[in-house]
């Protein structure tokens, strides 16, 4: 990897005040559960007793996979520049959800098989339009995965330079689920079969296609010597938006913002950035448990604790969005809560 990134653990130093001042706000001690936990978490990446969120921005990268052409998808690969029109005219799910919880978002062309031109809202980061098929060669050349890494942390860096704290990531890809599911099996040792589910909603035939495929990819990977090195398997079976979130990912949380991670595709990449920078997940919330079965293989290796089950797989950032919310509601009751003694309400005794 041609970026190097400088990851550290947030400072130890105000665990004690962080918990005192929690422990003593007008309620039984432990009584808000995982959001005490938040609470905790984005005080110490903050360095504050009073963390804020600032400017938060959601992120939906966009790329077109070469495996897409074979059938592991529901959907034709068409719909990845399609829905990446939609998200521009405003009218996706993530939209909705961004503007109602007051996230800014952005769409990033890491690599989706059309020309958008330029728009507002549209962050153009194009590799290359779409990946090779890796039922054939690897998805992309190392110099292209490092090119979408180094462009993805351009971008992150760029909004910490403005002022962002928070970032939520999404994806767009026809075909991505199946990249997911192979690196989710490189990574965490999960047989193949565990890390392959349905995606946008495949039949009990496109199940078994997707899985015989996927069987043959990861065969022919593996006969050429192929390990399970991180960088080398995003090469080998990832999307340029999964390599651009990578970079973009790393880049939060070397600037120690808040990273709201979706579900299994971009549980994939954060699988992917742990294994080069473990620090990276004292950085990360884990938004929500997707219904893609290889989601629950990733939390375990990440040691996640979703905030929601609301049984999603839509992917976009859409569980990012929706637990945004809950983000802000423990950064409040940190903030503005009543302690016991400003309140006067007498503490256990």
């Amino acid at each position: 990897m041609s970026v190097s990134f400088s990851i550290n653990a947030p400072g130890p130093a105000l665990v004690a005040a962080l918990q005192d001042k929690i422990d003593h706000k007008t309620k039984p001690r432990g009584s808000l559960g995982q959001l005490e936990k938040l609470a905790r978490q984005i005080g110490l990446i903050q360095q504050r007793l009073d963390p804020e969120c600032r400017q938060p921005h959601l992120l939906v990268f966009a790329g077109d996979h070469g495996i897409a052409r074979e059938g592991v998808s529901a959907y034709p690969q068409e719909v990845t520049w399609q829905m990446v029109e939609n998200y521009l005219a405003g009218g996706a799910a993530i939209n909705v959800f961004a503007r109602q919880n007051g996230l800014d978002l952005a769409i990033v062309d890491a690599g989706v098989a059309h020309d958008f031109g330029d728009r507002p809202g549209l962050i153009q980061a194009k590799v290359a339009p779409g990946t090779a098929n890796y039922l054939e060669q690897a998805a992309m050349t190392a110099a292209q995965r490092d090119q979408a890494i180094a462009r993805g942390a351009e971008i992150v860096r760029n909004l910490a330079a403005n002022g962002c704290n928070v970032i939520g990531f999404g994806d767009m890809g026809i075909g991505n689920t199946a990249a997911a599911s192979l690196l989710t099996h490189c990574l965490t040792g999960t047989p193949l079969s565990g890390c392959i589910g349905r995606g946008t909603g495949l039949d009990d035939a496109g199940l078994q296609r997707k899985q015989a495929l996927l069987k043959q990819a990861l065969q022919r990977y593996r006969d050429s010597g192929g390990g399970n090195e991180p960088l080398a398997v995003m090469a080998e079976f990832g999307g340029f938006e999964m390599a651009m979130m990578l970079g973009a990912m790393l880049a939060a949380a070397e600037a120690r913002m808040l990273l709201l991670i979706d579900g299994f595709i971009v549980g994939a990449v954060a699988l992917t950035a742990k294994r080069l920078y473990p620090g990276l997940t004292d950085y990360c919330v884990f938004c929500h448990r997707s219904a893609e079965p290889g989601h629950q293989a990733q939390l375990r290796a990440l040691g996640g604790e979703p905030l929601l089950d609301l049984g999603l797989c839509l992917g976009e950032g859409s569980g990012a969005a929706l637990a945004f919310p809950l983000v802000k509601a423990a950064v409040a009751f940190l903030n503005d809560m009543a302690s016991f003694a400003s309140a006067g309400v007498a503490d256990k005794t």
